[in-house]
């Protein structure tokens, strides 16, 4: 029989965001053939027992564990890459998988002017087209214009802000928000203009403003448009947007999509502004370190690598 200590670890081996190749590594390889059967049977979990008797694995759990094995290799890889192809290719997969409006959103708008010009450049050399006519051709929704419009930008990135302009422009955006029922207005023309063409100092102005109009916090509006509110998040608060992401994808009860969040903020963020995400996650999330949480669900090698970069200073 296998040990209930030893079955006990393994499963926690298996069990989170990536996987611990040391321990699975020394309790599998001294077990005999009859100890790998007790585990089978003591985990029904992972193993289903046919009409013959026969233990298999369940299958959505090997495609799990497969993922978790390959998770630490592809975090090498990202880490590897230039990050102008690294956005190139998040936005490619955003548009494959779904399409994942959320993650073409949070690419377009946390990076700098620079580094969204290069992702275009980039994935005009890995994949012969434009970001703008693929999301322009694989985008059926109504964000289609706003989409386009984010990719396509190169904002002013200086502290300079028109307060008349911003405090003009907060009431376009909030009758935008008010009129959500005849219009959404993530299709409206100016509110496009706003949020795709102004610097984010300016978003920011012009978002303070608007919350001074409606005298409600925009973010916390049940009704509101789910993507003009991300927009505005990751233009005018990316910690806070980061820290909830990361919130939301370190838990072992979470579906695939939101695993892999962890890697792509922890490894788009880590020479820019993880210093600040992880002290917002700390406030926001009463007082819980980001690296406490990570240790708390990753393991092994995965893990080790998610704490290294958490821990770089900008």
């Amino acid at each position: 029989m296998a040990h209930p200590k030893e079955i006990s670890a393994l499963n926690k081996a298996f069990t989170g965001l990536g996987v611990d190749e040391k321990t699975s590594i020394s309790i599998l390889t001294k077990w005999h053939p009859h100890q790998l059967h007790s585990y089978r049977k003591a985990t029904p979990d992972f193993f289903i027992e046919d009409e013959r008797q026969f233990e298999r694995w369940s299958d959505p759990r090997v495609l799990q564990l497969r993922q978790e094995f390959i998770r630490f290799k592809d975090a090498v890889v990202l880490r590897t890459m230039h990050p102008w192809e690294r956005d190139a290719r998040l936005f490619k997969e955003a548009l494959q998988m779904g399409p994942r409006i959320d993650i073409i959103i949070e690419t377009a708008c946390t990076r700098s002017s620079e580094d969204l010009l290069g992702a275009r450049r980039a994935y005009h050399s890995l994949f012969h087209r434009s970001i703008e006519e693929d999301i322009a051709s694989q985008i059926r929704t109504s964000e289609r214009k706003l989409l386009v419009a984010l990719v396509s930008a190169y904002r002013y990135e200086g502290p300079h802000v028109q307060e008349e302009r911003a405090k003009s422009e907060a009431e376009v955006l909030y009758n935008a928000i008010k009129a959500v029922a005849k219009k959404n207005p993530t299709e409206n023309e100016e509110v496009i203009m706003i949020l795709a063409t102004r610097s984010k100092s300016h978003i920011k102005a012009v978002y303070k403003y608007c919350e001074e109009i409606s005298g409600n916090h925009l973010q916390q509006d049940p009704d509101g448009d789910w993507a003009l509110k991300q927009t505005v998040q990751c233009l005018c608060m990316p910690h806070a947007y980061f820290s909830k992401i990361l919130d939301a994808s370190l838990r072992t009860d979470v579906d695939e999509a939101a695993r892999d969040s962890v890697t792509r903020v922890i490894l788009t963020r880590a020479d820019v502004d993880i210093k600040q995400i992880k002290e917002e996650f700390q406030h926001k999330f009463s007082g819980v370190s980001l690296s406490k949480r990570i240790e708390e669900v990753a393991n092994g090698n995965y893990r080790d690598f998610l704490l290294a970069l958490v821990s770089k200073e900008n």
